[in-house]
């Protein structure tokens, strides 16, 4: 029997959009081995949005994005998605939004970031001790504002185990794939890549 998991993407005001778009692309076009892209049947992920409050959010650029849930609303994931962008300066300050990290984390198969998704984790206290990334023009911020976790630099994609956290913007598409491959293997990573046209020589 295929395996099903539900992804949860966090959203905000501000919120960078390839960094939620791109994995949220990834996860929504994987297809079991054999499965047509066409299909009506049930699909390995299923993505859902959140944000605080459910109200429509602004993202960075002006694009506005309406989220499938709010916090209270909000199941538990197993693959929790938290991306970066400016609003990120503010929603580190955001008590709500940082204790519903840490309650999903709490139940999570995985835990991801993109960008400055990790200083929400980080600020989040779920990067203690763990080798952790973000988008290269925070690297010093990451690690000065947070001396407990190891950043590694010059690396797309960290992997820790339950926790994956990649470099800035696209690199968040790299990180849904290794999420793929980890979860359903290499092949059907490399069936998504395919389909989406992404990282082919030409």
């Amino acid at each position: 029997m295929n395996q099903h998991y539900s992804v949860g993407i966090l959203i905000f005001d501000q919120v960078e959009v390839l960094d939620f778009t791109g994995p949220y692309e990834v996860f929504s076009v994987t297809r079991f081995k054999g499965q047509s892209y066409d299909s009506e049947d049930r699909t390995p992920f299923q993505v859902d949005t959140i944000s605080e409050t459910g109200e429509q959010v602004e993202c960075r650029h002006g694009l506005k994005v309406q989220p499938d849930r709010s916090f209270q609303t909000s199941g538990q994931y197993d693959i929790l998605v938290i991306p970066g962008g400016l609003g990120v300066r503010w929603q580190v300050k955001n008590s709500k939004l940082l204790d519903w990290i840490r309650k999903q984390n709490e139940g999570t198969m995985l835990t991801t970031s993109v960008c400055t998704g990790s200083i929400l984790l980080a600020e989040a206290g779920l990067l203690k001790g763990k080798k952790a990334t973000t988008h290269h023009e925070n690297l010093t911020k990451l690690a000065s504002s947070y001396p407990e976790v190891t950043v590694v630099r010059d690396q797309k994609v960290v992997d820790e185990g339950n926790f994956i956290t990649s470099a800035g913007i696209s690199a968040g598409i790299n990180m849904a794939f290794q999420v793929v491959e980890r979860l359903f293997g290499a092949e059907i990573s490399q069936q998504t890549q395919e389909f989406m046209e992404y990282n082919l020589k030409q």
